[in-house]
């Protein structure tokens, strides 16, 4: 398999790995910090169904444009601005998987020679697509072991997703 279909397929895989990781949580369990001073379950999938928009869009940006700019932003910030113990897990989920897909077929189009194209990070510079790929996929991978890490902290048992490369 070539790297850049390994790539997609990573890439494609992670809305799945993120709906096993929480499997078998109710909502008090989604809701709760059984861990001082970490996010909940839902903050968790809240940050990464926020990120990854951004991470499309910065993917989409070099794609169509050349060198575009690729504008930061503070986690921090959404997270005490965005409610994220309101939202819907299942619609979060949905989220990832909606966009996910989009993305797959537009990276599916460009091609492997897309890989090589460049945007310029307002905080990390000059960035490839492979490298923004890269940091899509490694992004939910990492915070996977978060909420496996929670769900023993709540007593829930789960061996998680199949592909845990997270930390």
């Amino acid at each position: 398999m070539s790297r850049f279909k390994e790539l997609l397929k990573d890439y494609l895989a992670g809305p799945g790995e993120l709906r096993a990781a929480v499997s078998g949580m109710n909502k008090d369990q989604v809701l709760a910090r059984p861990i001082a001073g970490k996010m909940s379950t839902l903050e968790v999938v809240c940050h990464l169904t926020d990120f990854d928009p951004i991470m499309a869009d910065r993917m989409k940006r070099v794609i169509a444009l050349e060198n575009p700019v690729l504008t930061g932003a503070d986690e921090n910030l959404f997270l005490k601005s965005l409610a994220y113990q309101e939202r819907d897990l299942q619609e979060e989920l949905a989220l990832l998987e909606i966009t996910r897909a989009q993305m797959g077929r537009i990276l599916n189009h460009a091609g492997e020679t897309a890989l090589a194209r460049k945007g310029n990070h307002t905080e990390r510079g000059e960035v490839s697509l492979e490298k923004l790929l890269e940091g899509a996929i490694r992004h939910v991978r990492h915070h996977l072991g978060f909420i496996l890490e929670k769900k023993k902290a709540l007593g829930i048992e789960n061996p998680g997703p199949k592909n845990q490369n997270s930390q």
